[in-house]
């Protein structure tokens, strides 16, 4: 049901009430109670009475007051007029300069300076209508709602005086100290404070601007939830979900469904089913097919794991980004999976630990963890700490793979390809050397303490052994099976990513 057809169905049913509450209720007469002077005009009528000066009347329960007035006995009605009040009851009163009231039909009309008055709030407008028979009062040319912690104005609004709640439509605004509130449709509660929208929503703070076209709004103790098309924007980031729930107190929220964080500062987006924000804690996580997105013109990152954190500086800007568990990410020069990984913003810098698998160009990298520096977005040299291994394809056909390990190993890359390796401490290398025609002339099997490693086009260049070098060439077929790779050879290309939907494939 869109806001306007809303508005035309609560319109029905308060005339309905009305209808229906006149039609159970016995007509009584309105009685005057006091006048300064009683007069008779012919000119105004044969049943009509003008009264003049400290005029009471009542109506049932119902006092009503003011300056001067026409009594008119046949229509059980009067005219009021200057200093009007509507005594309700002990803690409802409504004012205004002028008044037509009906006995019969139980309903006020108040025009010029019109306050309605009760213990949680004061409405103002010019024109007013009153039905004691279901305690709505309502305005359709504009009016304004303020109490101790908000003030709220509108084209048109009800107000269920018995339940302490406001309908408003049309150019809705509600400002409070900390932010301002614009819809086009809301429910406002006087007694608790609590903003309902049915309709396009904003609000602005010195802090954030917040979207939705449904939800509601504790303004007392600052709690909200918002639904349809909800976002939230702050300098540096916007979050979108299908439902926000949200402290602005605390700084706390939760996301579900179709969950976007989009950090512009650091050209970021994060995504998954549900999120909680706990920004002034220093830390927020997405999970249920969570995916971070490193943004680039030429090259983007796409990670994946079961829960994506970030963690927070001082000043809210994202410092890292921390994958647990199943993490796997994909860009077209780098691909890689492991079950934990941080991405440091600070330094550029990406840690993977617990059996990381890397691949580059035609390289497959093991090790019990490695760290990848970046710089302007490529990658700019890595480290394979213990247990080092790199593996390459030689011949898919024959199956043979050019490989080197060692303790450790540092890759370094020029425009996103590696150029030069450096392997420290037991280093083993089995390397297919062929001639310009791609023909085998032989195996190289090297065991060194150190060595290090030139490549062009992702191939192996110049491979030079140094210290206590142990390094022979074996002439084709001279070595077979067992011989042709080297201790704790995997290769495990079938669980590489080679699309970015691939990183939710474990």
């Amino acid at each position: 049901m869109t806001f306007l057809r809303y508005f035309k169905y609560l319109f029905l049913l308060v005339f309905l009430a009305h209808g229906i509450s006149v039609f159970a209720q016995e007509t009584t007469r309105v009685k005057l109670i006091r006048a300064d002077e009683w007069k008779h005009d012919k000119r105004l009528g044969e049943k009509i009475q003008r009264l003049i000066g400290d005029v009471i009347l009542k109506h049932d329960s119902t006092y009503l007051y003011c300056d001067s007035a026409y009594l008119n006995d046949e229509t059980n009605s009067f005219e009021g007029f200057g200093n009007v009040r509507v005594m309700v009851s002990d803690t409802l009163n409504i004012y205004s300069e002028w008044l037509n009231y009906n006995g019969n039909t139980r309903i006020a009309e108040l025009d010029k300076n019109v306050r309605l008055v009760d213990k949680k709030a004061t409405l103002f407008t010019e024109h007013l209508w009153y039905d004691r028979n279901t305690k709505i009062a309502w305005y359709l040319t504009g009016g304004k709602i303020v109490d101790t912690a908000n003030q709220l104005t509108s084209q048109r609004g009800y107000f269920f005086t018995d339940r302490n709640e406001a309908y408003f439509s049309e150019s809705v605004k509600l400002v409070n100290e900390k932010y301002t509130m614009d819809s086009d449709s809301m429910m406002y509660n006087t007694t608790f404070k609590v903003s309902h929208f049915f309709a396009p929503t904003t609000i602005v703070s010195d802090s954030n601007l917040i979207y939705c076209e449904r939800g509601w709004y504790d303004t007392e103790n600052d709690k909200s939830f918002f639904r349809i098309n909800s976002y939230i924007i702050t300098r540096e980031q916007k979050l979108e979900a299908d439902s926000l729930y949200y402290e602005r107190t605390t700084d706390f929220g939760v996301a579900r469904g179709n969950v976007v964080m989009t950090d512009t500062i650091n050209n970021m987006m994060l995504l998954g089913n549900y999120g909680e924000f706990k920004k002034r804690a220093g830390y927020s996580f997405v999970t249920d097919s969570a995916l971070a997105i490193m943004v680039d013109e030429r090259d983007s990152l796409f990670l994946h794991s079961d829960t994506l954190w970030m963690l927070f500086d001082s000043d809210q800007n994202i410092k890292s980004i921390l994958a647990y568990h199943h993490a796997k990410f994909f860009r077209n020069d780098l691909q890689g999976l492991c079950d934990s990984l941080v991405y440091g913003f600070a330094d550029s810098t990406i840690y993977l630990y617990k059996s990381p698998v890397m691949w580059s160009e035609a390289n497959q990298l093991t090790a019990d963890s490695v760290r990848i520096a970046l710089a302007n977005n490529q990658i700019d040299s890595l480290a394979l700490i213990s247990s080092a291994f790199i593996i390459s394809i030689d011949d898919s056909l024959d199956q043979t793979y050019n490989q080197v390990k060692g303790r450790t190993l540092v890759g370094y890359f020029k425009n996103n390809e590696m150029v030069k390796i450096m392997i420290n401490g037991n280093a083993e290398s089995i390397y297919f050397v062929r001639d310009e025609d791609k023909n085998l002339m032989g195996i190289n099997k090297s065991v060194s303490s150190d060595m290090n490693i030139y490549l062009e086009n992702n191939e192996i260049s110049i491979l030079t052994p140094i210290i206590n070098v142990d390094a022979h060439m074996y002439p084709v077929g001279e070595l077979s099976g067992p011989e042709l790779k080297l201790k704790h050879f995997k290769w495990i290309e079938g669980r590489r990513p080679v699309k970015k939907e691939d990183v939710f494939v474990w």
